[in-house]
This record gives structure tokens, C-alpha cells and sequence, in this order.
């Protein structure tokens, strides 16, 4: 019986090494999912850490502010990421920094953990810059055609329904252990913001 189970164990080790060992090819920008651009840039953002968890905190944070600031979010951070990923079409190729990224985690995730009061006009503003500056970064990989417009509006789309959803489960929440539950979510934002900047110091 304990040699079968080593058999299946050593099995099991092959199978994972072979499909780490089987790696598709890295796309810098836009993933290709075979299904057109509007599913390709929503499955960019989907697969962008560096832009889906600094987007679902400030969701977070929309939401504990209420349905008027989830609202406002809702439709000014796709509308910015729209503009900002257009204008980044006509600007050179550029990954981004880590240290900006890092800075979005820390800043979005704290106002999270600190519940902080913004006022509505803050919190539209903050939404506006965030999505200005990454859909600029989006848009300066993505190429200059038809293609890649298309794709912009699969991207800004897949921001509105994730923002949409993130900031609707949190509005309702009026138990005080579930707002702190959403503040903790906050801290692992902001942890995760500090790993990567110490992370981008290291590489340096």
C-alpha cells in the first residue's frame, strides 16, 4: 500500500513538472484568447494583477463610502481608463514601474484599512487619475489600429463589470465585523504593495 502510494506520489511529481516545463509563450501586452479583441482586452485586465487589485481595493473602498460613491466610481474609473488607454495608442511602448504599481497598492490599500472619509468629489478624482495612468500604461502596448481600440473597449468594459460587482457586494454590508473583514482585504493590498516595492528595490 505505501509503495503505491509513493508510485502515485512520483507520478504526480512527473505530471507537474511537465506542464511547468510546457510554457505557452509570454505576451508583453495583450493575451490572445482566440475569441477577438474585445475578449482579449478584457482578459488582459483580468490577468493583470498590477491593475485588478489596486481596481477591486478602490471598489472596496467606494463601497464602504456607500452607493452614491459606488456609483461615481463605477462609471468614472472605465470612462478614465477609456481616455487614458486611447491617448497611451499615440505614446511609445513602456512596461510601467514597479515602484508606481507598488505606490497604487500601498495608497489605494490604505485609505481601505483606514476607512477613510474622502469626500465625493476626492474619491471621483482618485478614481479618475487611477484610471488615467493605467489605461495609459495599457494603451501604449497595444499598437496603433482598429485592433487595438476594440480592444480598449473589451478592457474598459471588464473594469466597469468588475467594479460594478466588487463595490455592489460591499455597499450593503452594515455589520461592523464585515467592514472590518473588507478593511483586512485592504491590509492585504496594501501588503501586497509593500512585498512588491521591496521586491523592485532588490532588482535594482
Amino acid at each position: 500500500m505505501r509503495s503505491l502510494s509513493r508510485c502515485r506520489l512520483q507520478a504526480g511529481v512527473i505530471v507537474a513538472v511537465a506542464v511547468l516545463l510546457c510554457t505557452a509563450p509570454a505576451e508583453a501586452h495583450l493575451n490572445s484568447t482566440g475569441m477577438g479583441p474585445i475578449y482579449d482586452g478584457l482578459m488582459h485586465f483580468l490577468m493583470s494583477p498590477e491593475d485588478l487589485v489596486p481596481a477591486l481595493a478602490l471598489a472596496l473602498l467606494a463601497g464602504l463610502r456607500g452607493a452614491d460613491y459606488g456609483r461615481r466610481v463605477s462609471f468614472t474609473l472605465p470612462a478614465a481608463w477609456l481616455v487614458g488607454s486611447l491617448l497611451g495608442l499615440t505614446a511609445a511602448a513602456t512596461t510601467g514601474s514597479a515602484v508606481l504599481s507598488s505606490l497604487w497598492f500601498l495608497v489605494l490599500g490604505g485609505l481601505v484599512i483606514a476607512d477613510a472619509k474622502l469626500s465625493l468629489s476626492a474619491m471621483t478624482a482618485l478614481a479618475a487619475l487611477f484610471g488615467l495612468v493605467h489605461g495609459y500604461l495599457n494603451g501604449t502596448g497595444m499598437g496603433q489600429s482598429g485592433f487595438a481600440v476594440v480592444a480598449i473597449l473589451g478592457l474598459a468594459s471588464g473594469v466597469f463589470v468588475f467594479i460594478v460587482l466588487a463595490a455592489a457586494f460591499v455597499v450593503p454590508l452594515r455589520a461592523h465585523w464585515a467592514r472590518i473583514a473588507v478593511r483586512v482585504a485592504g491590509s492585504w493590498v496594501a501588503a501586497s504593495g509593500l512585498l512588491l516595492l521591496g521586491w523592485s528595490f532588490r532588482g535594482s
